[in-house]
């Protein structure tokens, strides 16, 4: 029984009588002179156990070519002592200085000769000559260990491969010279204090390529490139806009095979951390759209945050008892946090990093002592799961940016106020109602200067708050869908943006 370290088609004609030299251009290699000793072994077939040694002088001017006559010389060597049947090709390695070739060896006795002694048991050595070309139908030997973790492993590859390719942008109208100017609108701004909030009252633009429901916006935190706006959509799109000058769509990322559920800007505002239902997470480069960080997740993302002092570490949830930290930069897991809970509906980092909370959808009849749970950053612990003891979910979570306090929107058509100190307590005599949630994960949000509270409504309106006093201040007819979400401009004072359920995102002044 003959084994073979190497599988080779033999589709070679036995009739061929000498061996014929294939051209090739690309087999011209350069050169190199070669001063240590190299080491060829040698393994019959049917003689496994059995191994011969043979030392190659150093040479000058040794190229991968120029090994073939002392690999001949040592074959035929090892032929002579080894009375072994060759009737089945070996495999051979040169280790040379330029490369390892693995080389076959071809039959040329006549196919009469050859047919009538291999019925009388007879075999013949075959003569070989180095080739610098590949031969087709040879396929190098992979070990056990690597197939077996090769098999165990497919969708690492595969994540592994889509990690280093690009994802599909889409540039819209003059999208590559506007995404890193500075708008004139913004210029007079930029280094001087945030004045005083107004409530917007006219519509200034309307954009509407998206195909699906709106779930996120959010304005570019480098405030020289404010103008732009981040959009995540369930039509499996992330798009780019220039809310201020021209409302046109710069750029739209379809990395994703399912709805884009979260996705948030980096500190530096040149990458965009995305998650969705297809359970991938995103970090795609803005100007290239190539993904710098990509990773299968166990369960769908439904939020991300950005650590506010770490730039390389975020942190996501979503239909899972579990939330994650990961590290960019290794693209590992840092910790877990386990909660007994089905669902991740938000997160919100707490002044420093230190500390953070999650809102939940443990609701039960009886209890509701899990809706928001305060964790302990770094040691992954409990902090607080006694917060909020009403039987309402809180989709979406806010920071006031001037007071250590938050708000958490509730399905009970309200907004409640806690302290973002421990023990977290809730203010019993303010709550902002008014607006409807009826089940849409509808976002709340405070403005710059923390004077006015705004959120939308699922019969599309959206309602100013006065943070101090809890009165609504005025009611803005805005979307004929659902609006889930309304934003302040960081730096232009009393422009807003908003988006609906419809796939519609409307800039206000």
């Amino acid at each position: 029984m003959s084994l073979s370290l190497v599988a080779y088609d033999d589709s070679d004609s036995e009739t061929e009588t000498d061996d014929t030299e294939v051209p090739s251009t690309s087999s011209k290699q350069t050169s190199q002179p070669s001063s240590s000793v190299n080491c060829v072994q040698y393994f019959a077939p049917g003689s496994l156990g059995t191994k011969s040694t043979y030392e190659m002088q150093p040479t000058d001017n040794t190229d991968c070519s120029g090994t073939g006559t002392a690999c001949e010389d040592a074959f035929e060597h090892y032929v002579q002592n080894n009375n072994a049947d060759l009737t089945s090709p070996c495999c051979k390695r040169a280790y040379s200085g330029c490369t390892a070739l693995c080389m076959s060896y071809k039959n040329h006795e006549q196919a009469s000769s050859s047919s009538t002694n291999s019925g009388n048991g007879i075999s013949h050595k075959r003569i070989h000559k180095d080739s610098t070309t590949a031969v087709k139908g040879i396929r190098p030997y992979i070990p056990k260990r690597l197939r077996q973790e090769n098999s165990s492993m497919p969708e690492k590859k595969e994540w592994d491969q889509r990690e280093n390719s690009d994802c599909d942008v889409k540039l819209g109208i003059s999208g590559e010279q506007t995404s890193r100017k500075i708008s004139e609108l913004i210029k007079p701004y930029l280094g001087s204090k945030y004045k005083l909030t107004e409530v917007p009252k006219s519509l200034i633009f309307c954009m509407s390529k998206h195909s699906g429901p709106v779930n996120e916006i959010q304005w570019c935190p480098v405030q020289e490139q404010s103008h732009m706006l981040l959009s995540a959509s369930m039509d499996k799109t992330v798009k780019v806009w220039d809310a201020v000058d021209t409302g046109c769509c710069l750029k739209t990322y379809s990395c994703h095979s399912c709805a884009v559920r979260a996705a948030q800007w980096s500190s530096c505002g040149r990458r965009i951390l995305s998650g969705g239902f297809d359970s991938m997470l995103h970090l795609t480069d803005v100007e290239t759209g190539k993904q710098i960080f990509s990773s299968k997740n166990e369960f769908r993302v439904s939020a991300l945050k950005f650590h506010p002092t770490e730039s390389n570490i975020f942190i996501c949830g979503g239909f899972s008892p579990e939330v994650k930290s990961w590290d960019i930069r290794t693209s590992k897991v840092l910790r877990v946090y386990k909660a007994a809970v089905q669902q991740t509906l938000d997160i919100l980092f707490l002044p420093e990093g230190k500390e953070f909370l999650t809102s939940t959808d443990a609701v039960s009849r009886d209890s509701a002592d899990r809706t928001i749970i305060a964790w302990d950053f770094q040691s992954a612990a409990k902090i607080s799961n006694q917060i909020f003891h009403e039987r309402y979910t809180c989709p979406s979570l806010t920071l006031h940016p001037k007071e250590s306090v938050f708000v958490a929107q509730t399905n009970g058509s309200y907004m409640a106020l806690f302290s973002s100190q421990r023990p977290y307590r809730i203010n019993k005599k303010k709550r902002y109602e008014g607006h409807k949630v009826e089940g849409f994960a509808v976002g709340c949000e405070f403005s710059p200067d923390g004077t006015l509270l705004v959120t939308g409504s699922s019969d599309g309106k959206v309602f100013f708050y006065n943070y101090h006093t809890a009165r609504i201040i005025r009611t803005l007819s805005a979307h004929k869908e659902a609006c889930v979400s309304a934003i302040f401009h960081p730096v232009l004072p009393s422009l807003l943006a908003t988006c609906d359920w419809a796939g519609e995102v409307k800039i206000w002044q």
